[in-house]
């Protein structure tokens, strides 16, 4: 059998940075694997992201031993114990409170189900919206979260309200049980230790990547890369 078999969640959790990296080598694996690739090594899964062959070997060693050396790693089992430890190795049913512009575009966003992740309750304050079906989903009062939350023993949320709407909601959501929250509102939430909360700003990025793009450009004469 091979070693990387013996990958095993890990007691303490690893940084965020290192499960972002995690996920990024399955992106790889997965795509090695649609091409019929049976072997790959610690060059070939960080190269495409820019990440060196030490930090690769270094982050997957937080979870356990992988590979044999000399061989590399056996793509099939290297997905398998990854997935494991990422949870996507199971459905996850999720709810999503807010159904505007962004809340119905992910909806339609066919990642979640390829990732095993399952849209079963829609939520939202507006009574036009509510009672209709929307990809298979009647959209409920914001009443019904905690009933809804128990009914399908879901454990992570969707949050795509207004700024002024985020933090009254996400405390809803945490009374009624869930334990993960994904936040595409533009503001930060304050939650319970036990409730972990991954924040999506959009424009935070286009900042951020306008920030990386300007970096030799001047701005009223003065260099930004000086």
């Amino acid at each position: 059998m091979d070693s990387s078999r013996r990958g095993r969640p890990n007691a303490k959790p690893a940084p965020k940075a290192v499960v972002g990296r995690v996920s990024l080598y399955l992106r790889q694996l997965e795509s090695l694997q649609r091409r019929g690739v049976s072997r790959t090594s610690s060059d070939q899964l960080g190269e495409p992201f820019g990440i060196k062959n030490a930090q690769v070997r270094k982050d997957l060693a937080c979870f356990g031993q992988f590979g044999r050396p000399g061989i590399g790693y056996d793509v099939d089992d290297l997905i398998e114990v990854l997935r494991r430890i990422l949870g996507v190795d199971r459905d996850w049913p999720l709810i999503l409170v807010g159904l505007g512009n962004l809340g119905q575009a992910l909806l339609r966003y066919r990642g979640f189900q390829s990732r095993r992740f399952h849209v079963v309750a829609i939520f939202d304050n507006d009574p036009r919206k509510v009672g209709h079906t929307y990809h298979g989903v009647v959209v409920e009062p914001l009443e019904s979260l905690r009933k809804s939350v128990a009914a399908h023993k879901t454990n992570l949320a969707l949050l795509c309200v207004p700024a002024e709407a985020a933090q009254k909601v996400a405390d809803q959501m945490v009374a009624a049980g869930i334990r993960g929250i994904l936040n595409f509102a533009p503001v930060p939430i304050s939650t319970p230790p036990h409730v972990s909360v991954t924040a999506v700003d959009l424009s935070i990025q286009l900042e951020n990547l306008a920030y990386k793009v300007q970096g030799s450009i001047d701005v009223d004469g003065v260099s930004c890369a000086g």
